[in-house]
């Protein structure tokens, strides 16, 4: 199969890169080597095209006898401040729908789209007595006191449950913004074209060539940072916030798997571990895997922060043959001392 992927000298394209090749596919591989993620002066790696996906000529070129494409460029992050939208905006959602028009005008009938969990905002609640709840933002006064559970009107903590594929969506960062508005412009070009579209919602990504404190699910990397300054890594809240961090290589996996089973028209499906984890036992994993300072719980948090959640990797299991090979436990272990990436991220970049 001939597929150009984009993005392919991030983080993780390049890890899809290697994946796709070693099962045999011929890669197209694009990137922009946009400063914000890369460094200021980054060049292309050697067999990574620099191309702006917003680009329609360049991407005619790329292409000419390709199979599928596998999208993973965008500009990554939460976004700092609402003068960041534009820049989401014009690489994330308008360069998603050049690069579909392009498809379109190529025959090009199948895209494996890079999602994430942030396009379902707080995640899946239930209440004392096992019923679905759906909480109320958290508000300061009530974090400020400590009380970081969501509650159900019995005033009881409500728990966490797995959440699906078929659960709202519900952006709460100018970065999920742009994730649901690319799902949704892709939803509409394979109703169009006949397309099939593949989205795989990641979820708490990490491993090797991970950039250092990345402000995207970079918990994990701050964490390493601190270790390697000889400090204690900082928890936020109480430490108990649920997750489901997924290897890189997992990711690779489920990339390679969904290029080679098109789904029917628009299929979302969650990549996940399935082994729920919480942020401080993250900390204390890397710490001792590391002979570091153990972490300290600092009850500090940051406002519109997700309480928890977790993903049912069910849907994947059963469409693609997906399951995770990595456990947290052992990946995060070999995280602690595995060689991450110098460039730091640094949010968006200019939109123009």
């Amino acid at each position: 199969m001939r597929v150009l992927l984009t993005g392919a000298a991030g983080f993780i394209g390049s890890h899809i890169h290697r994946a796709a090749l070693a099962a045999g596919h011929q890669v197209v591989a694009a990137d922009l080597m946009l400063a914000a993620a890369h460094g200021a002066g980054a060049v292309a790696p050697p067999g990574i095209v620099r191309v702006d996906v917003r680009d329609p000529d360049a991407l005619a070129d790329l292409l000419q006898g390709v199979d599928a494409v596998c999208h993973q460029a965008a500009v990554v992050g939460a976004g700092v401040s609402a003068q960041d939208a534009p820049a989401y905006a014009s690489h994330n959602d308008l360069g998603t729908a050049v690069l579909l028009a392009a498809m379109d005008r190529a025959r090009c009938r199948h895209l494996v789209l890079a999602s994430s969990m942030v396009v379902y905002g707080e995640g899946r609640y239930v209440d004392s007595a096992g019923d679905p709840a759906d909480p109320a933002p958290r508000t300061r006064a009530d974090l400020g006191e400590g009380r970081f559970d969501h509650r159900g009107p019995d005033g009881r903590p409500l728990t966490w449950a797995p959440i699906d594929e078929d659960a709202p969506l519900r952006p709460r960062s100018l970065y999920a913004a742009s994730k649901v508005a690319q799902e949704h412009y892709a939803i509409a070009w394979a109703a169009a074209t006949g397309g099939t579209v593949t989205a795989l919602r990641y979820h708490n990504v990490y491993g090797p060539e991970m950039p250092r404190d990345t402000p995207y699910s970079g918990v994990a990397a701050i964490f390493r940072s601190a270790l390697e300054a000889g400090e204690a890594p900082r928890v936020f809240e109480d430490g108990t916030q649920a997750r489901d961090f997924v290897h890189v290589r997992d990711i690779a996996a489920a990339n390679v798997a969904a290029l080679e089973q098109p789904l029917d028209a628009f299929t979302p499906l969650n990549i996940a571990s399935g082994t729920p984890i919480t942020i401080g036992e993250v900390a204390a994993i890397l710490a001792t895997a590391c002979g570091g300072k153990q972490p300290v719980v600092t009850g500090e948090y940051r406002s519109g922060d997700v309480r928890h959640i977790v993903a049912s990797p069910e849907r994947a299991r059963r469409a693609l043959g997906f399951a995770a090979a990595v456990t947290p436990t052992a990946g995060l272990a070999e995280f602690a001392t595995a060689p991450l990436r110098p460039a730091a991220g640094a949010g968006a970049p200019t939109w123009r």
